[in-house]
């Protein structure tokens, strides 16, 4: 039977990995020093030719005071976690439990403590969602309301025009609700992986012409609607070798490649070029992929929170001409799929624009 944590703590140490502090070490103490007064009260007695019962009351007397001090030491701390948990309960997340002791409650207060700063950092990050999350909805319904009213009040027709700028806004909640969706269930880890092994070059050259086919279905809705979108930049593919194979889930690499090349391209220069690159990584049927742009890049203080939702960056509106910027919430997408495999994503060095580097583990490697 494996050890358990308490166990491996111990290994190596005296005692069987009492430390010098623990509780165990104090009640065992207490024992001993009781018989010890109890033994030594009891050789007075003998050599003094006092009652015994005298010496069982001082015995009963001195063992209780050092009990009730022990007893004490142990308690105090215990009070104080169960008024702080209680305060955890109520929504306080501010208290903290004092982290002064060496023994087993010192590690508990330790823990009540980083749980107290965990529940914080959840508790702020639900409500900057919130926040975020009605920031982002009130644009599109604002905008979709603003032509329903008009129609209503025949100030304007319901004629084609109109109905396509009321369906690009209601297009545009439908993608901020699927974004939302897939990141309830990556948090939720109710997306499976469905790994296989694939044909990199055909695999990525049908996600660029999706690309290419949404910008142009988006253009052709901008254009009625006098908006625009961002059909200038060119989209390029590099495979080396040609032949090269990967095993991943291809629906969850998709989200990746699909947001990482929509958010590249509305960063681009106008008539910029995006570039996807896909290598052989080191290991078996692994995968390293580079997303480039020719756009203005990330500030470097700003790498450790391109992946954060709804972070747009130090540049919050798009570099060319054309779309609205989104809702931040692309490359938090693009971070937790390429975390279900086991990878890696990050920004890296670039001479010129953004460079997104994904790194996929492939095959996990075969025992020697």
């Amino acid at each position: 039977m494996s050890d358990g944590p308490a166990a491996r703590r111990g290994q190596g140490q005296p005692w069987g990995g009492v430390r010098p502090f623990s509780i165990k070490t104090k009640l065992g103490a207490l024992v001993v020093i009781s018989v010890l007064i109890t033994t030594g009260l009891s050789m007075i007695a003998v050599h003094t030719k006092t009652e015994l019962r005298f010496i069982m009351v001082f015995s009963m007397i001195a063992t209780l005071l050092i009990t009730q001090f022990v007893a004490h030491s142990l308690t105090a701390p215990l009070d104080e976690m169960n008024a702080v948990a209680r305060s955890i309960s109520h929504g306080d997340y501010t208290r903290r439990v004092r982290e002064n002791r060496r023994d087993e409650l010192g590690d508990l207060a330790q823990t009540i403590n980083r749980m107290a700063d965990e529940l914080a950092a959840q508790d702020q990050q639900r409500k900057e969602l919130v926040a975020n999350v009605s920031h982002e909805l009130r644009t599109p319904i604002a905008g979709l309301r603003a032509v329903l009213e008009n129609i209503v009040d025949g100030v304007t027709e319901a004629d084609p025009e109109t109905m396509r700028t009321a369906l690009k806004q209601t297009e545009r909640l439908g993608r901020l609700v699927e974004t939302l969706l897939d990141l309830s269930r990556l948090d939720n880890g109710v997306v499976p992986l469905k790994t296989r092994r694939f044909e990199v070059w055909p695999y990525l050259a049908g996600v660029l012409k999706e690309a290419n086919m949404v910008a142009a279905v988006r253009a052709g809705i901008a254009s009625g609607s006098g908006g625009h979108t961002r059909t200038d930049v060119h989209l390029s593919l590099d495979v080396s070798p040609p032949e090269l194979t990967a095993h991943a889930d291809p629906e969850r690499l998709h989200q990746v490649v699909a947001n990482l090349i929509d958010n590249a391209v509305k960063h681009s220069p106008p008539h910029g070029r995006v570039t996807v690159k896909a290598r052989r990584g080191p290991q078996e049927e692994s995968l390293e992929l580079e997303v480039l742009d020719e756009g203005p890049g990330i500030p470097r203080s700003e790498w450790h929170r391109v992946f954060e939702r709804f972070n747009r960056g130090a540049v919050s509106r798009p570099h060319g001409p054309g779309s609205d910027g989104g809702t931040g919430l692309g490359l938090a997408i693009a971070r937790w799929a390429v975390d279900l495999h086991g990878g890696r994503i990050g920004v890296a060095e670039s001479e010129r624009g953004c460079r997104i580097l994904v790194t996929l583990p492939g095959l996990p490697s075969s025992p020697s």
